[in-house]
């Protein structure tokens, strides 16, 4: 199979199957779920940014330095969108947004349309990472997919809470959620065209996709999980982002041999 072929089905089923996971998630949830599937995103995130997607920019990149500068310029970066409104749906701490569906009273529909923005703009990014891990190697274009997916799902299941708190039915909520994450394979396909005949841009984009992901785990998941501060439900969480990081330790040391 092509690496376009590759780029273009992990874009299209990872988004779809995050989406259908979310919508799974949303429609029946239950607390103990979601935050389950946050800890193993977290783990997932990083350990695919430590055990894959660094490495392999270190090994591509004529000095590390230049690399692990990339990694705090794009973790800066994506604070700075952050603020901007561009992968966060609010602009202040207490907003509709952020508030548990059944404590919110009133949104408009505006949430929904920045909850829409957001994402297809987060997809779009999505998308070009995927190409450009996929354009290094199979292998950690594999992996660096599934870590989007396992860190797109509870995203998901948090904004479609949000579209139907802004008014939109189940089934609107589905296709505008479905229609965002065609962004994915835009990005993807744009990637892929373009960095093709920019080879030497491969290491700054890993060292991006790693900040991005870092960023994501660290200071979008990580906080929601501190609210949970009984024993059991620390060790739970501990149990399940060690397990995620064992799974890409897991896929490595299965493609490898």
């Amino acid at each position: 199979m092509s690496v376009l072929a590759w780029i273009i089905l992990a874009s299209f089923f990872g988004g779809a199957l995050s989406l259908m996971c979310a919508a799974l998630f949303a429609l029946n949830a239950r607390a103990h779920w979601i935050s389950g599937l946050v800890s193993y995103a977290i783990g997932a995130l990083l350990g695919a940014v430590f055990l894959d997607i660094l490495p392999e920019a270190i090994k591509l990149s004529p000095n590390s330095t230049t690399v692990s500068s990339t990694v705090l310029l794009g973790i800066l970066l994506f604070f700075t969108l952050e603020k901007l409104l561009i992968w966060r749906h609010c602009h202040h701490d207490h907003c509709e947004v952020h508030e548990p569906h059944e404590l919110a009273t009133h949104d408009h529909g505006r949430s929904g349309t920045m909850v829409i923005v957001g994402d297809t703009f987060h997809n779009f990014i999505d998308g070009i990472i995927i190409a450009a891990a996929f354009l290094t190697d199979i292998h950690l274009g594999v992996v660096t997919s599934l870590a989007i997916i396992a860190h797109e799902i509870p995203q998901e299941v948090g904004d479609f809470a949000i579209l139907l708190h802004s008014g939109y039915t189940k089934l609107r909520a589905f296709q505008m959620n479905l229609i965002s994450t065609f962004a994915t394979v835009v990005g993807g396909v744009l990637g892929y065209l373009t960095l093709q005949t920019m080879q030497s841009w491969t290491p700054s984009l890993l060292a991006l996709a790693a900040a991005s992901l870092i960023y994501v785990a660290v200071a979008d998941l990580i906080p929601g999980l501190h609210k949970r501060t009984k024993l059991s439900d620390t060790v739970q969480q501990v149990v399940l982002i060690v397990l995620g990081v064992g799974t890409v330790a897991l896929m490595n040391a299965l493609i490898a041999e």
